[in-house]
């Protein structure tokens, strides 16, 4: 298991007590009362960590190289049942973004999300999850059939951004984003979109919109990254964890503007610490928002959907 930086208190504490476990078993010493304590502290020691984490740690988390990813999720809610589809039927099949057919239960959802990679050679080939307009495109395509047989559909976002490269931009990446939002608003179906990772810019948008969005705890979501941000602002990287704190991007800060419906708690640690509680966290924050969609009509919910987006951003004195 990789630690961030700010963990490293927790990993000499687990070193410690592995060390202590493994006197125990080699010796006729009796350790359990100093496990028990180190135990303690470990315990006291997440909490304390994990309870106080800024702006930047919480990004950090949502890069953790262990977090589950798209798929991850997918393969655990679905398991045999999924059926991932290609292409967008134009250009070609944009491996940054997949989706298909899989069921939760007896219910059937259309699953659609960015995917990164775990190593150098996989990342390559998911374009490190910045899909391309043809992904988008794609996106919109199985939209659209899950609209035409009264199919659900659920949005995974985990990505740095849509790709920019000039290709991408010849292709028309503005305008599939665009597009995507747009034909969004109004489609028929309920759509449960997530918050998985990182939620950057109009690449988390182009497939963003939805009658209920959720955040895991350790995500952000923003029109730039931290990065991007205090390389404009300040012509160096140096101030990232400024700008992490100045573009509000936690899931407590996106809950509180009213950006997001609900925010889902992860394990103390992060997803990745304990995978099979996050993905039944996740199940259930699902199977909870179809619920309480299901029972609406296509006309109600469209209503519903472009009330809510239209109510963004309004103040008042």
């Amino acid at each position: 298991m990789e630690y961030l930086e700010f963990e490293l208190p927790i990993k000499e504490l687990e070193e410690q007590l592995d060390k202590c476990e493994i006197i125990g078993k080699e010796s006729d010493v009796d350790v359990s009362e100093t496990c028990k304590q180190i135990e303690k502290k470990l315990i006291e020691t997440k909490k304390e960590i994990y309870k106080n984490l800024t702006p930047w740690q919480r990004v950090m988390m949502s890069r953790h190289p262990d977090r589950p990813y798209t798929l991850d999720y997918i393969k655990a809610l679905c398991g045999e049942t999924f059926l991932e589809m290609h292409g967008d039927r134009n250009v070609k099949d944009d491996k940054a973004m997949i989706g298909g057919l899989g069921k939760i239960g007896d219910q059937s959802f259309m699953f659609i999300g960015q995917q990164k990679g775990f190593n150098t050679k996989t990342r390559q080939f998911r374009n490190f999850g910045m899909p391309n307009p043809e992904g988008y495109r794609k996106a919109l395509r199985l939209m659209k059939s899950a609209e035409k047989f009264g199919i659900p559909v659920v949005t995974l976002i985990d990505t740095p951004g849509a790709y920019p490269g000039l290709e991408a931009e010849e292709r028309g990446q503005g305008e599939a984003i665009a597009r995507n939002i747009l034909e969004m608003t109004r489609l028929k179906v309920p759509i449960i979109t997530i918050i998985i990772g990182e939620g950057a810019s109009g690449g988390a948008l182009g497939i963003g919109v939805g009658d209920r969005v959720l955040m895991l705890e350790n995500t952000w979501y923003s029109v730039i990254s931290p990065e991007s941000c205090s390389s404009i602002l300040w012509r160096s990287w140096e101030y990232k964890e400024q700008a992490a704190d100045a573009l509000k991007l936690t899931a407590t800060d996106m809950k509180k503007q009213k950006l997001v419906d609900e925010i889902v708690k992860e394990p103390i640690g992060g997803a990745h610490t304990d995978r099979q509680q996050t993905f039944s966290i996740v199940r259930d924050a699902i199977i909870k928002s179809f619920d309480e969609l299901k029972n609406l009509s296509p006309k109600d919910l469209v209503k519903k959907r472009m009330t809510k987006y239209e109510n963004m951003g309004v103040f008042k004195d």
